[in-house]
This record gives structure tokens, C-alpha cells and sequence, in this order.
């Protein structure tokens, strides 16, 4: 095992979590689409290159409150988040991104 920091400033992790309606789960709010559309949208943004990260993630532990979207290490939430909430997601992934050291 080796030890790193990590080298994006700004890792989105997405619910994409599916209980195949079991119980209520993120993937119910389209939270694949919206991580397509995010991950789409980060790619169009060159002050983002190699330095945002968007994947999907399981279980956040918020289900009832999902579609969830963390920003890591900036521990910021967002809950009841969907595909018309974007360009807020990207204007908090764009301060996160100013905030940060130059590379």
C-alpha cells in the first residue's frame, strides 16, 4: 500500500445507490443522469482539468434526503439535488477550485 494526498482539489462524489425500490434510494431522483451531466460539464471546463474529480459513489447515508452530492474535502452537502440544480453544483465546485492553492 502507498500513502498519497490526493491529487484532486475537488472530489464530487454522487449517490447513485439503487434499493430497486426496496426503500427509497438515490438513484429514485436520476442521480445517474445528473453525475453524466456533472461529469460532462466538469469536462467542459479547462480550469478543471486534473484537479475536479466526479464519481459515483454508493450509499451516502442520506437516502431519504437523496439524490445526495458531497464535495470532498470541503465536506460540503447537498441534498434533494437534481439535474436542474447543476449550475449550482458547479458554481460550489468552482469556489472550491478558486479557494484551493495554485498547482
Amino acid at each position: 500500500m502507498q500513502r498519497a494526498v490526493s491529487p484532486f482539489v475537488c472530489h464530487v462524489l454522487v449517490c447513485t445507490n439503487d434499493r430497486h425500490g426496496e426503500r427509497q434510494a438515490c438513484a429514485d431522483g436520476q442521480s445517474a443522469l445528473l453525475r453524466e451531466q456533472l461529469k460532462e460539464a466538469v469536462a467542459q471546463r479547462p480550469q478543471f482539468k486534473g484537479r475536479v474529480r466526479v464519481s459515483a459513489a454508493g450509499c451516502l447515508g442520506l437516502c431519504a434526503r437523496g439524490p445526495n452530492v458531497l464535495l470532498y474535502p470541503q465536506s460540503v452537502w447537498f441534498s434533494g439535488v437534481t439535474p436542474a440544480d447543476l449550475p449550482q453544483l458547479l458554481a460550489a465546485i468552482e469556489a472550491a477550485v478558486a479557494a484551493a492553492p495554485a498547482p
